[in-house]
């Protein structure tokens, strides 16, 4: 499992979500999806995230004198571990959070510019509800809700099918007066 400090990078965190969907992508392809960031700065966020075992090589290939790499994300070490979130502070939370809001800001502006959106044709939906739930009931919506995320994650690319990624928070409400 990474770290914090390796995953909590904006550039690497497009990397990172660049992989979701069991996607196997060359840095040359990654670098097309991620046209904005330098070659270089690439290169070392996918090598810093290497070393840290969030990204494998999958197959490797000779391409005029040199190798060229194809990576998957290895899903369990792309995330934070239970002991590093309880020890982080508030202000590394924020920033954590920031991070992870920049990413999903990043990614809507990518859609916005990638031509015409229409967001009912494409699914794409963001709101924001409200439940009241005791923690018991708590626990099997968050259970329900991963049963529900699991069973769709693993599908595969197909004619047809469509990327798309889902993205949720969970807040506690202030408690009230």
């Amino acid at each position: 499992m990474a770290s914090s400090k390796v995953l909590l990078h904006p550039v690497r965190l497009r990397i990172v979500q660049a992989f979701l969907g069991d996607r196997a992508l060359t840095t040359t392809q990654l670098a097309a999806e991620l046209d904005d960031v330098p070659a270089g700065s690439l290169y070392r966020h996918i090598a810093l995230l290497a070393d840290a075992g969030v990204l494998r090589v999958a197959a490797e290939r000779r391409v005029r004198g040199s190798v060229e790499r194809t990576y998957t994300l290895a899903q369990a070490a792309a995330s934070i571990g239970p002991e590093e979130l309880a020890a982080m502070t508030p202000e590394q939370h924020g920033q954590a959070f920031v991070a992870f809001a920049g990413g999903l800001i990043a990614s809507f502006d990518r859609y916005l510019a990638a031509g015409t959106p229409d967001l009912v044709r494409d699914g794409v939906g963001y709101s924001v509800n409200a439940m009241w739930l005791t923690d018991a009931e708590f626990v099997e919506f968050t259970r329900d809700l991963a049963k529900l995320v699991e069973a769709r994650r693993v599908n595969e690319p197909a004619r047809g099918r469509r990327r798309r990624i889902v993205a949720n928070v969970i807040l506690p409400a202030p408690d009230e007066p």
